[in-house]
């Protein structure tokens, strides 16, 4: 939203305010979030908003993207004021009917990125990225090694450049643009919450990647810091694996205890915490029934307590980038809901890297207000399997870099 010198623009919502395994290593969180599994185991009809983005995403090409009345309907109330005043809960009412999903670390894989050398716009992201980076993103993505582009440091830059890549190979074909501009709804798993913010045009493409390197970095300062390990559980719910953690919990101390670190779907749960904690977990699966767990190659304990000396950090550049209402809901994996304020969705971001990420509540909220097709653009298909064994009949296309 634009701000104002001489007036301010307060929008209210008039509706009523009324969440395999490879991929878990992307969203890993600590339950403190009262959700559906939490206990358990965790848009004057027509305003216009314009993308301050210097490159522009889903449907911003030529400046705006209106917000019908139908999808959001909104008050606005003119006050005296500097600045502009948004009502956190404008999305709260969304009906989804098509959605852009972007994945998270642990999609990469060497190779990815070449689909975006025969599209100018997508190579040129790279290029973009390269100068923020101070070294070839590219590169890294197509010849890895492996083990560099699976670091947590690069993965999280290439992933996200590979998915907004990914947006423009889909622009570039026969109508890929109308596809763009249908998506009236956006979230990404851990790391792709940043890029589906930056499809969203609540920031830039280079601001969301400087972004992403510091919150990189900074989680890779915390693993350093504390050593933590992850393990995804297959084939429990969420109040067995709960139970797993608590009987791994009474055997160890304080500093090595774990909790559910990512909700992806029923039967495929990450746990994280400390090391010592893991293997106990690991130890005891078979005795609750897990089919199996599988150790993840992840630097730590992602989206739990072990990550909090990355919050100041984050809060620090999260609060010296701009960051606008975004044009479309983009749904927050800290709570599974839209945010409309900005001052929020800084919270919530910096949140996110100690919090349980809640995939498996928000594809169930999406699939429950009737989304009707969905698209996963980046590296990988683990989000299109997710979303088929949360629901058979969904349509997803996946859209690679």
């Amino acid at each position: 939203m634009h701000a104002f010198s001489h007036q301010s623009l307060t929008i209210r919502s008039s509706s009523t305010l009324n969440r395999i395994s490879t991929m878990a290593s992307s969203s890993l969180v600590f339950p403190s979030v009262p959700l559906n599994h939490q206990a358990s185991f965790g848009a004057h009809d027509s305003l216009s908003l314009r993308s301050s983005s210097s490159v522009c995403f889903g449907g911003l090409k030529h400046g705006f993207r209106r917000l019908n009345l139908d999808k959001s309907r909104v008050s606005m109330s003119v006050s005296v004021g500097s600045t502009t005043a948004i009502d956190d809960a404008l999305f709260a009412d969304y009906k989804p009917t098509t959605a852009f999903l972007f994945p998270g670390q642990g999609a990469q894989a060497v190779g990815m990125g070449q689909e975006a050398l025969k599209v100018p716009a997508a190579a040129e992201l790279y290029n973009k990225a390269n100068e923020i980076l101070g070294f070839d993103i590219l590169d890294v993505c197509i010849n890895g090694p492996k083990e560099k582009l699976d670091s947590t440091v690069l993965s999280q830059p290439a992933i996200y450049v590979t998915s907004l890549a990914a947006v423009e190979i889909l622009r570039a074909r026969d109508g890929g643009q109308q596809i763009i501009d249908s998506v009236d709804v956006t979230c990404g798993l851990s790391l792709g919450e940043y890029t589906a913010l930056s499809f969203s045009g609540a920031f830039s493409f280079e601001d969301g990647l400087k972004l992403v390197k510091l919150r990189g970095q900074a989680m890779q300062e915390a693993a350093d810091a504390a050593k933590g390990a992850m393990v995804s559980i297959i084939g429990l719910d969420s109040d067995k694996v709960q139970q797993l953690c608590d009987a791994a919990n009474a055997e160890v101390e304080e500093a090595e205890k774990v909790q559910i670190a990512n909700f992806l779907c029923n039967g495929n749960y990450a746990v994280s915490g400390g090391v010592k904690g893991i293997e106990a977990v690991e130890a005891k699966a078979k005795s609750f029934k897990a089919r199996m767990t599988v150790r993840l190659a992840v630097a730590g304990a992602f989206h739990t307590r072990f990550m909090n000396p990355a919050l100041s950090q984050l809060e620090s550049a999260l609060s010296a980038t701009e960051i606008k209402t975004p044009r479309i809901p983009v749904i927050s994996n800290v709570d599974a809901q839209p945010h409309a304020d900005p001052e929020t969705i800084k919270k919530i971001l910096a949140r996110q890297v100690t919090s349980p990420v809640q995939w498996e509540t928000t594809v169930n909220t999406l699939l429950s207000r009737g989304l009707e097709k969905s698209y996963e653009l980046g590296p990988g298909k683990v989000i299109a399997g997710i979303v088929k064994r949360m629901d058979k009949t969904s349509p997803i296309e996946n859209i690679s870099a």
